[in-house]
């Protein structure tokens, strides 16, 4: 089926902090949008409908945000649309806006993930006992310790290799002002010495809990013929998803996860992903995903992930930049956290990345995953068009 060309054109994101006292939910995303709206030289008239996603509504306890958000994002009487695939929806959220321009509903098409983690209690919203869902103790990480186990078990990674990623990632984060962390001074040495939270998972392998938006402007080919400005090409968009649990299934490296980025390979005609793609914006919220997630991909071949972290291929200077922004590790506001991932993707082609500018880069993956690591969101961006 075909579809029309759709652009990212303007893009704004907040400053993500532990606690943004400062601004109410409606402030934070209307921060957000307003900092998208003025990159792109645009006002809230010039905007059709508005794409709005975030993590599960009892992270914060406001049902159905989306209703009380609308006069914020300047939707009132107009098309507004809620999207929500757990940890990946911001990715999900860019991928149901874009596909609103390439059917040709909307021509212009703001979108904006946020999560204000501090007006409730993430951790516990994570932990609901059965019979409600699967235990969760002790927040995701407790979820994810015995895969990771399981994938150091499989491909004989050494202990440090998350520790190399959580360095790299907060190190990349003190280029990105809009990060949560910035902590300079980090050293392998000092990162093996932090508490382990969940084996093999150490303190600084974690995320932080973060309030924060970002949002996107999204414009159809037409429409962005006539803006001026620098324009980042969406290439291909892919999404996939499966059960938490069934029998005999494979938590190391999801089918669904693999599925969506051959499906995203093969739409945007790439061949050798290590080889074409020139940043990695990946969704890492524990450190030891990054080389999970190499592999997953189709970057690198199975059971040999780690030996790129530790081989420097991953860092700012190597062959496949992974988060220059800092990524996850470093700002995680949950339901914007895939969009960042998206977004900082976009600004690397656009060539807005400021200090972490990856010099040269042409194409970009964003991707983000949610749940149990079974929603699965990926896109495709490059500074010429498809």
């Amino acid at each position: 089926m075909s579809h029309q060309p759709v652009a990212i054109v303007g893009i704004g994101q907040t400053h993500h902090k532990r606690k943004r006292a400062d601004v109410s939910m409606a402030g934070l995303v209307r921060e957000a949008a307003q900092r998208a709206l003025e990159d792109a030289n645009m006002d809230w008239g010039d905007i059709d409908a508005v794409v709005l996603g975030k993590a599960p509504d009892f992270f914060e306890g406001v049902m159905k945000p989306e209703m009380y958000l609308a006069d914020a994002l300047g939707a009132v009487n107009k098309p507004m649309f809620r999207v929500h695939t757990a940890g990946s929806v911001g990715g999900s959220t860019a991928i149901v806006a874009a596909q609103h321009v390439m059917a040709g509903i909307h021509g212009t098409v703001l979108t904006i993930g946020f999560e204000k983690q501090s007006d409730g209690n993430a951790m516990w919203a994570l932990s609901v006992p059965i019979p409600f869902g699967m235990p969760v103790h002790a927040g995701a990480g407790g979820y994810f310790s015995p895969i990771v186990r399981g994938y150091i078990a499989r491909s004989g990674a050494p202990s440090h290799i998350g520790a190399m990623v959580a360095v790299k990632d907060r190190t990349n984060a003190c280029k990105n002002p809009y990060a949560h962390l910035h902590e300079p001074d980090w050293t392998l040495e000092k990162a093996l010495e932090t508490p382990m939270l969940w084996d093999p998972i150490r303190f600084i392998e974690t995320c932080p809990s973060s309030d924060g938006a970002m949002a996107l402007v999204l414009m159809s080919e037409e429409r962005a013929d006539k803006h001026a400005g620098p324009k980042a090409w969406v290439h291909a968009t892919s999404m996939r998803s499966e059960p938490t649990a069934f029998a005999g299934r494979e938590q190391v490296s999801p089918v669904a996860g693999e599925m969506c980025a051959a499906d995203l390979w093969r739409k945007g005609g790439i061949k050798n992903p290590a080889e074409e793609i020139d940043v990695v914006e990946m969704y890492v919220p524990f450190a030891w995903f990054e080389p999970m997630w190499l592999e997953n991909l189709g970057f690198a071949p199975r059971n040999e992930g780690w030996r790129w972290v530790e081989d420097g291929i991953t860092e700012m200077g190597g062959s496949l930049p992974v988060n220059p922004s800092g990524g996850v590790l470093s700002s995680n506001p949950i339901g914007a956290s895939g969009m960042l991932r998206f977004g900082e993707a976009a600004m690397q082609v656009m060539g807005k990345a400021g200090e972490h500018q990856i010099d040269g880069a042409k194409k970009a993956i964003g991707h983000a995953y949610g749940g149990g690591s079974q929603f699965f969101a990926m896109w495709l961006v490059s500074s010429t068009k498809p």
